[in-house]
């Protein structure tokens, strides 16, 4: 006789929370980046500014 273990709803919805959760976690980590870090991630200077120059000028947010 075999034991099938099925994980409830719960368990499921709380996983799929914790990735969407994750996911906007993330998407707005790489929008700071992206468009509004103006040297402070970078502690010397504006490395990660001009890493993502090119990448503000075509999501069209200003950096100048």
């Amino acid at each position: 006789m075999a034991l099938v273990h099925t994980p409830g709803k719960a368990t499921d919805s709380l996983g799929i929370a914790l990735i969407i959760a994750g996911v906007v976690l993330l998407a707005m980590l790489t929008l700071y980046l992206v468009g509004f870090d103006q040297g402070a991630v970078s502690r010397t200077g504006m490395y990660m500014h001009e890493l993502m120059h090119d990448g503000r000028h075509l999501l069209g947010l200003p950096c100048h």
